[in-house]
């Protein structure tokens, strides 16, 4: 599937019920690691809950999915060397063109014939989350639910740091943060940013988790932490959106 954007034509996946009706809209943001086979059983779990998933490929401008060779599993000792790879494309993948492709994203979601009227959610993992963040900021009247999870930092000292946009952010939010990613004093202080913008929102540690712990195919995998991720998303997606 291709989907036009101001910078060209975005490789993407997308996955639904296939029952002839029309189900909300999920738009799911890649980690860094890019679209692949893990990301493909995660959209068709949420499918199979009620709901469109479209998952573009962000780095479509250097590429069709996979832009990098991947290992099949993503060792330990293996991230530096992977990194190595993705770190030019997450570079490259500036504030200003993940807000070019959001609206083209959610504009091609919102026009599929199986997506029901009405707002959609954005989940994001890694920096996804990130992007989810910028996307539900850029777009309050089309996002209603806000899922990141192992985010990269949220919060910083910079001019475009997301944190400073959650007070155009009106999506129902949920973060899951990783036990190795973030001090209880950082994660306090995003709960605090969220409350002061007066954003409905759960900020929260997953105990044990190191980031990218939802990944199955990479060594910082975590059963308990994925399982805690699903317990969140559904609930949050079935109160903002609904299923149909």
């Amino acid at each position: 599937m291709q989907i036009p954007t101001p910078d060209g034509q975005a490789d993407a996946l997308a996955v639904h019920p296939d029952n002839g009706e029309r189900h909300p809209g999920v738009l799911l943001y890649m980690d860094a690691f890019g679209v692949r086979p893990v990301l493909e059983e995660m959209a068709r779990k949420l499918a199979g809950h009620g709901y469109y998933v479209l998952v573009p490929n962000v780095f479509y401008r250097q590429g069709p999915a996979p832009v990098v060779d991947l290992p099949e599993h993503i060792t330990q000792e293996a991230r530096p060397a992977v990194f190595a790879q993705v770190m030019p494309l997450i570079q490259a993948h500036t504030a200003e063109r993940a807000l070019r492709d959001a609206g083209a994203y959610l504009g091609f979601l919102t026009e599929q014939p199986e997506v029901a009227a009405g707002p959609v959610a954005v989940v994001g993992y890694c920096m996804g989350a990130n992007v989810a963040v910028r996307t539900a900021a850029a777009h309050p009247d089309k996002v209603a639910a806000l899922a990141g999870f192992h985010p990269s930092p949220l919060m910083n000292d910079a001019p475009d740091s997301p944190h400073l946009l959650f007070p155009e952010i009106t999506a129902k939010v949920h973060l899951g943060i990783a036990e190795s990613d973030m001090t209880p004093e950082v994660v306090g202080a995003l709960d605090k940013a969220l409350e002061a913008a007066g954003v409905e929102h759960t900020c929260e540690i997953y105990p044990g988790t190191v980031h990218g712990f939802t990944m199955t195919d990479t060594d910082a995998f975590d059963a308990a932490g994925l399982e805690r991720h699903w317990e969140r998303l559904l609930p949050l997606l079935e109160s903002a959106l609904g299923t149909t």
